[in-house]
């Protein structure tokens, strides 16, 4: 008799499992867990779903993140069933060929001076204004008031607008062939700021398409001497799903997303466009920032003007974390040229220190990951050059 444990059709339930963890990146190699050949057996009764997840060394420290991304992938999958992810080291030969796709892939990143141990952010948002750029400002300048070292990239082509933001203004200088970042001290950090805002008239309109707008942002990659040293690049991506979006996904496949949303239910459903366009291209969503979430008057009272949970809605329907929810506050956007390398004030200021310090806390630190894939892959090619 069949075991009445096993839920019928379960071959279609174990393809539709094995199809979800496509979506599953492994956060050093940038790919997915299915194609770089680390999903193992996957048995389901009625009460369980049992996942093998297969790493390079035993003590790998993704581990933890890659258990929580491939759970998260699966939760409304599994329905009912327990999720459990179990973890197995890959023998010689899968370890052999993990390398062989990871090389390849590898091959595809930018020749530029930002480290791989350089953490890359992308922030983005599925349509413009809801506050996307200022949430790349005051993040990168709140995470520098603790000391960090941050590059802010505007990838905005068309609609630059970091400079303004920052009340900085002037032009990028050459030396030795690259461009120089313009620096700005922030707090006990450093920030360093490229945009297409420093080369063209604040309002000369930039006519550029597909190509050229890929090419521009190889440019502020490859072209920019950024400190090897920088704990953090955050880039401003232009809104929606188009060329640079793609390009990013191709040029610096350690991308990670931080998706901007508003409680707006239709914020929200454009915002899972974004989303979608990161899974399909193996960028890994870090979490959700519901920018605008309400209004406090001088009285105190919290007015949500533009609704309520289409942050945490969207967190649930992508299972990630929602990372942080910014109120409204007119000083980030009345004044701009008044936070000169400072982060907006009040409850705004709080927010983004409590964002800056999720960040930092949900970073696995590089120094640990000395026996992981990618640093394996480091080695092995630094020993090939020399």
């Amino acid at each position: 008799m069949p075991d009445s444990n096993i839920p019928p059709n379960n071959d279609d339930f174990i393809r539709s499992v094995h199809e979800r963890l496509t979506e599953v990146t492994d956060p050093e190699l940038h790919a997915s867990i299915v194609e770089l050949g680390m999903v193992g057996d996957i048995t389901a009764t009625s009460d369980t779903l049992e996942i093998e997840i297969a790493l390079t060394i035993a003590g790998c420290p993704l581990k933890e993140q890659i258990r929580g991304d491939v759970t998260r992938a699966l939760s409304d999958l599994a329905e009912t069933r327990q999720i459990q992810v179990k973890t197995k080291v890959l023998s010689p030969i899968e370890k052999a060929r993990l390398m062989e796709k990871a090389r390849i892939l590898n091959q595809k990143r930018v020749n530029t001076t930002i480290s791989t141990h350089t953490k890359v952010f992308a922030v983005a948002s599925g349509k413009g204004g809801v506050g996307k750029s200022s949430v790349a400002v005051n993040l990168a300048l709140s995470l520098c008031s603790s000391g960090k070292k941050v590059g802010l990239l505007d990838a905005d082509i068309w609609g630059f607008s970091i400079p303004e933001l920052l009340g900085t203004h002037g032009e990028l200088r050459a030396k030795n062939g690259k461009m120089e970042p313009v620096e700005i001290p922030a707090g006990s950090g450093l920030l360093q700021v490229v945009s297409m805002g420093f080369l063209a008239n604040s309002k000369e309109a930039i006519m550029w398409r597909g190509l050229i707008l890929s090419r521009a942002l190889q440019h502020f990659l490859e072209d920019v001497n950024w400190l090897q040293s920088l704990d953090y690049l955050i880039i401003d991506l232009p809104p929606g799903t188009g060329d640079i979006q793609m390009a990013l996904a191709r040029m610096l496949p350690e991308t990670e997303l931080l998706l901007v949303t508003t409680p707006s239910s239709y914020v929200e459903q454009i915002a899972s466009r974004a989303a979608d366009m990161a899974k399909k291209s193996h960028i890994r969503i870090f979490g959700v920032i519901e920018n605008m979430t309400s209004f406090r008057c001088e009285h105190s009272v919290e007015y949500p003007i533009f609704g309520q949970g289409g942050g945490k809605r969207l967190a649930e329907f992508l299972h990630v974390p929602l990372l942080a929810s910014i109120p409204i506050d007119p000083r980030i956007h009345k004044n701009p040229h008044e936070q000169q390398g400072n982060p907006a004030g009040g409850g705004t200021e709080k927010a983004f220190a409590d964002l800056s310090d999720a960040i930092v806390k949900m970073s696995v630190s590089q120094d640990k990951m000395a026996g992981c894939s990618a640093r394996m892959l480091e080695a092995i090619e630094h020993s090939l050059e020399n």
